[in-house]
């Protein structure tokens, strides 16, 4: 692959990328807004969080299992289609039901509609997961935590874009249009990859997959890499905590703001992601990407546990500013640590496992908090008894409730990102990482390989039949693969 054609390829991906979480987190973003107007609910907003999260933690394995099995520009093809059909469909059902069907949360049809936003917008994860492999595919080892952040830029550019036209779209044009908005876009996304063409081979069968749900080589290829399910245990227990600012953030913010003010807040305090991403496109993650993921994550807890200590809206959108600025740089760090320690050929599932265990834990938090926070912890905040206890710490103001949950979510993360420096995960998988030697999964022709050719096909297949050869007993990449198998280990002269 020449490498014009890898970098031209990487562009337009990440471009047809960003147009494509736009469209999903705008309308995402639309139904939780409109609906928490409409109905005033913390309930139900946490129930639509969850929910979506449980969407992808219900389907990234299989979602894996897929990106490994087909080429990525096929995959992110499939993810815009299935996207549009479940907006228009939606579309459909709003034009069908009135308004007042659709917000009754006891009834089926808020459920319906909110189910098939949800899952046109899960279908995105699909096109995140092959492109986790295609920065593997596209960009050189030692670039790849640089790639990494401008992914994370990029995709903070679509929060920022998200979060201030949801937050107009539903104030000023209603759900309707909103829909309209969100059909088209995922149409312009469609026809904008019809125009990218990514420089690979044809997959390699994998022989031991034999469903679409290949969990058992998922979890094979997560234990030839010591030190990384922990690493995904961790990143797991981290949404735990995350899922509860996930349920509770957006009736915080609704509290201080309007949905159009509210919007303008999120979009500024989105412009972190661009700063974090761009800050990890620039130097990198250093040469312990886990060491700055855990001193990254203890940053995040302090924060979080006090930017909301004063119902002030400078506090708040501030202290959003810059929690939003570290998630690029521990996004990037799991991402890169992957990259490098795991065959390019298994990458999807393994991404694939890690989305599903880190999805699986934000809505356990979010379906636990949002019904605490709602009846027990918010009413105790408005008590003359609960003012009197936590009143010296967290001040006056309607959510004192969300403060105090949030407070001790944030000690909690503290707690768990220093602890994990001591365990020995943590220095097996960062030994692991600077020992890894690096795997090329293009190979040195693959730029004059043309993807519409079947015989060509077949030229990358043997390649990667090759490449795939390449590891040791442990699974661990070599540098060659060794021709002479019945020579013993301990001549390694003999074995090049």
């Amino acid at each position: 692959m020449e490498r014009t054609a890898a970098k031209t390829a990487f562009a337009n991906v990440l471009v047809n990328t960003l147009i494509a979480n736009v469209t999903t987190s705008f309308l995402w973003f639309a139904l939780t807004f409109w609906v928490y107007i409409e109905t005033q609910s913390v309930l139900a907003t946490g129930v639509i969080g969850g929910a979506y999260m449980l969407f992808i933690a219900f389907f990234a394995m299989i979602f894996g299992t897929i990106v490994d099995r087909n080429r990525k520009h096929t995959v992110m093809l499939l993810s815009s289609v299935i996207s549009a059909v479940a907006f228009l469909v939606a579309g459909v059902l709003y034009v069908w039901q009135p308004e007042a069907a659709l917000l009754d949360l006891g009834g089926p049809w808020f459920w319906v509609f909110s189910a098939v936003i949800l899952f046109g917008g899960v279908i995105e994860q699909l096109r995140n997961i092959a492109l986790s492999t295609t920065v593997t595919l596209l960009v050189p080892e030692d670039r790849r935590a640089n790639a990494n952040g401008l992914v994370g830029t990029v995709q903070g550019l679509a929060f920022l874009v998200t979060s201030v036209f949801s937050g107009l779209s539903i104030g000023f044009l209603g759900m309707g249009w909103t829909l309209a908005i969100a059909i088209g876009a995922m149409v312009l996304t469609f026809v904008h990859l019809l125009f990218i063409r990514i420089p690979e081979g044809a997959p390699k069968p994998d022989p031991d997959a034999t469903s679409a749900l290949d969990f058992r080589g998922s979890v094979k290829a997560i234990r030839l890499a010591p030190g990384l399910f922990a690493l995904i245990i961790f990143s797991t227990f981290n949404n735990l905590i995350g899922g509860v600012y996930m349920a509770l953030m957006d009736p915080y913010g609704l509290t201080l703001f309007d949905a159009q003010m509210w919007g303008f807040a999120l979009a500024f305090a989105s412009t972190g992601f661009l700063i974090g991403g761009g800050l990890v496109a620039k130097f990198g993650l250093g040469a312990k990407p886990m060491r700055t993921l855990l001193l990254v994550v203890i940053a995040m807890g302090l924060l979080g546990s006090v930017f909301m200590l004063r119902e002030w809206w400078p506090l708040y959108v501030i202290g959003m500013w810059i929690y939003m600025a570290l998630v690029p740089p521990v996004e990037a760090a799991e991402q890169t640590i992957i990259q490098k320690v795991v065959r390019y050929d298994r990458q999807g599932r393994v991404f694939g496992v890690a989305a599903a265990m880190e999805a699986a834990a934000a809505p356990i938090t979010a379906f636990l908090v949002a019904p605490i926070a709602e009846f027990l912890i918010i009413p105790y905040m408005r008590t003359d008894a609960g003012q009197r206890q936590w009143g010296w710490l967290l001040g006056e103001g309607e959510a004192r409730g969300i403060a105090l949950i949030c407070l001790f979510a944030g000690i909690i993360m503290v707690i768990a990102g220093t602890l994990a420096f001591f365990t020995k995960s943590y220095r097996k998988l960062t030994q692991l990482y600077a020992n890894a030697p690096e795997q090329d999964p293009n190979g040195e022709d693959a730029g004059e390989t043309d993807p519409t050719d079947p015989d060509e096909d077949a030229e990358a297949s043997a390649d990667s039949d090759s490449d795939a050869d390449a590891h040791d007993d442990d699974g661990r990449l070599v540098e060659s693969p060794p021709p002479l198998r019945g020579l013993p280990p301990e001549i390694p002269e003999a074995r090049r």
